[in-house]
């Protein structure tokens, strides 16, 4: 059973997390969707508290997608709302084209880069991003103390690392020490977006203009791949936009969840 937190009131919105993240990413916003959603946050395999990511031979997008249906199943979702960031992301709309869910909301989602040289450098942030929580993580509590040393450790994930506690920031930086196999597995696996998505099904994607994990440029990709999809720029936000600018993320969250198979079938009845 995935690690998983469930509160709020509303139509169900699963909310999925990024690559060696964990699910106290989505902490930021958690509690104001809440009170219009029934939040479920969970963390995904070989991340935070779940089990370790098992492949028994299958693909990686098979595991994590079976992973998805099994947890649906388990706590009696039926097609619920579902947002993502960066790997979650991906997660949200790939859920979307298989028809799981009534909505799909990405921030950032990976499988949009354009180019091998794109794909590499992705790789190349991912190492260079362990290998500097590594060499910090004995002074990481020291350095969270300070608005500038919270700043400094999260600069290539968000704009404003500050926004965080300092408890969080050393609890995030162990959950991506911790999620290294799942990373590496994942990574290994990466492949671009090929899927297709019902235009029926309603996907919001948006992008922080200042992301330097997925460079803005993949978002136009994104909107030439998904045209029927609305797309929506975070300005000054990061690649984990939720601490940047919650104001903006929990506009987007909650617009792109506010329609669907779900929602429609109620204003029907």
């Amino acid at each position: 059973m995935l690690a998983y937190e469930r509160f709020g009131t509303g139509e169900p919105l699963v909310l999925v997390h990024g690559i060696s993240h964990r699910r106290q990413a989505w902490y930021p916003v958690a509690e104001r969707l809440a009170e219009h959603r029934e939040v479920i946050l969970f963390d995904l395999p070989g991340h935070g508290e779940s089990p370790e990511l098992v492949m028994d031979g299958r693909p990686v997008k098979d595991v994590l997608q079976g992973q998805l249906i099994d947890f649906f199943d388990e706590l009696g979702l039926e097609q619920p709302h579902i947002a993502g960031n960066s790997l979650g992301g991906r997660i949200a709309l790939e859920a979307a084209a298989d028809g799981l869910v009534s909505s799909a909301t990405a921030l950032a989602p990976a499988g949009f880069w354009k180019h091998p040289i794109d794909f590499a450098y992705i790789k190349t942030h991912f190492l260079l991003l362990n290998i500097g929580a590594q060499v910090v993580a004995p002074i990481a509590p020291t350095l969270a103390k300070y608005d500038l040393g919270r700043r400094l450790m999260l600069s290539s994930l968000m704009v404003h690392g500050e926004n965080l506690d300092a408890d969080r920031v050393v609890g995030d930086l162990h959950a991506m020490l911790g999620a290294r196999t799942a990373l590496r597995r994942i990574i290994a696996a990466g492949t671009a977006w090929e899927s297709e998505i019902d235009p029926s099904i309603p996907v919001t994607i948006a992008w922080g203009d200042k992301d330097r994990v997925l460079l803005p440029h993949q978002a136009e990709h994104a909107r030439r791949e998904l045209p029927h999809a609305d797309h929506v720029w975070l300005r000054g936000s990061g690649h984990v936009p939720m601490s940047d600018d919650v104001d903006s993320v929990v506009d987007v969250l909650l617009q792109g969840s506010s329609q669907g198979l779900r929602s429609i079938t109620a204003h029907v009845a």
